[in-house]
């Protein structure tokens, strides 16, 4: 499977000047349909940037959300190297906080943290693994396409997991369709406690160690893939399947390690959400982190610094956009939703759209 062609431009450019672009023509058109509906464009935008980065508390919730994409951007990432689309990091994340849930529920009444932690980490990469691997087999071995499949897969996980949250492991007694709360060992540590621990005063969010596990995971990620045998192998099925099998690499193994490394790491996603913040099972707790997680990977050009910064962006739009809903009215939820669909398109189906305008300039140049 080909992604694009290949671009003209040198590699840095393609990381830094394109996507800026990309995304001031996003903000332009947002800032176009903002005055047409009666608001000043250049105030909703101070008003966005200040929920997002302008107090502490909002500062955490920001950091909150990009842990998040961070999470289903490299899950993305994973299988773009490997020549794979994979839309199904909103399932496979919806499938690890099943397994997480299943060993606290389990173990928390006896387990300590040391121990219960690192088994619930294991378990949502096993279980997003898993979640993964049929649609990352059924493309290796039966040609079967890996966006509708795991378009498939998502819609199938959600379905198993309201039934099995609303009649298996809702709380004795409870009407709200939700597990019962966990233990407070089988907690993710805030922030703010953490920053307590070391005299910093930092404010009540659900900002936890997570992000620092998603941070990990950029950097494995690029060492990984860029300073690893697999890695090599990854990326070299990913630009000519052909050539791959022709040089002795093992497409069809490489394919289905590649799923189900991006749903491991998709999985980790149900660690921030549930140990770190909701501490319960809830019914749709992924609230669309996986398809943002595409937008993500694509406007990082799937590399991991990129990834960082896209996410914060989208962390950002999120949390600012919430802070902009309520001091505007006529911005409403559907209205930031805009704004983040305007991004994907100009950072994702228009992603080259300046390409020929700045060929042309460093043509000029040299």
């Amino acid at each position: 499977m080909k992604f694009g062609q290949p671009s003209t431009l040198p590699r840095w450019a393609q990381l830094s000047i394109l996507p800026v672009l990309n995304l001031m023509a996003a903000l332009l058109v947002t800032g176009l349909v903002t005055w047409l509906i009666g608001e000043n464009p250049l105030e909703c935008l101070k008003l966005l940037i200040h929920g997002a980065f302008g107090y502490a508390e909002g500062i955490g919730y920001t950091l909150f959300y990009t842990t998040d994409f961070i999470f289903t951007g490299l899950a993305v990432a994973i299988a773009f190297h490997a020549g794979l689309f994979n839309i199904g990091g909103e399932g496979q994340s919806y499938i690890a906080g099943l397994g997480v849930t299943l060993v606290v529920l389990a173990c928390d009444k006896f387990m300590p943290f040391w121990l219960l932690m690192p088994l619930c980490m294991l378990v949502a990469m096993i279980f997003g693994a898993a979640w993964a691997f049929i649609p990352g087999w059924l493309q290796a071995k039966r040609g079967s396409h890996i966006v509708v499949t795991t378009i498939m897969f998502n819609f199938i996980s959600y379905s198993l997991m309201l039934y099995l949250i609303s009649h298996q492991l809702i709380q004795a007694g409870s009407q709200n369709p939700a597990s019962r709360e966990f233990a407070t060992n089988a907690w993710m540590p805030a922030m703010k406690d953490m920053g307590a621990a070391i005299g910093l005063n930092l404010p009540d969010t659900p900002l936890n160690a997570s992000f620092f596990l998603a941070v990990l995971a950029c950097v494995l990620f690029y060492l990984v893939v860029w300073h690893s045998r697999w890695g090599y192998e990854l990326r070299t099925v990913g630009t000519n399947s052909a050539a791959a099998r022709y040089a002795g690499i093992n497409v069809t193994k490489v394919i289905i390690i590649a799923m189900c490394c991006s749903g491991a790491v998709a999985g980790l996603a149900s660690i921030n959400e549930l140990l770190g913040s909701a501490h319960r099972l809830n019914v749709g707790f992924t609230n669309g982190i996986g398809f943002v997680g595409v937008a993500v990977a694509l406007m990082g050009r799937n590399h991991p610094v990129g990834i960082f910064l896209s996410a914060l962006l989208f962390g950002a739009l999120t949390q600012g956009g919430l802070d902009l809903s309520f001091a505007k009215p006529l911005i409403t939820t559907e209205m930031v939703l805009l704004i983040e669909g305007l991004v994907i398109l100009f950072c994702g189906g228009l992603e080259n759209l300046f390409e020929p305008f700045l060929a042309v300039l460093f043509r000029r140049r040299v």
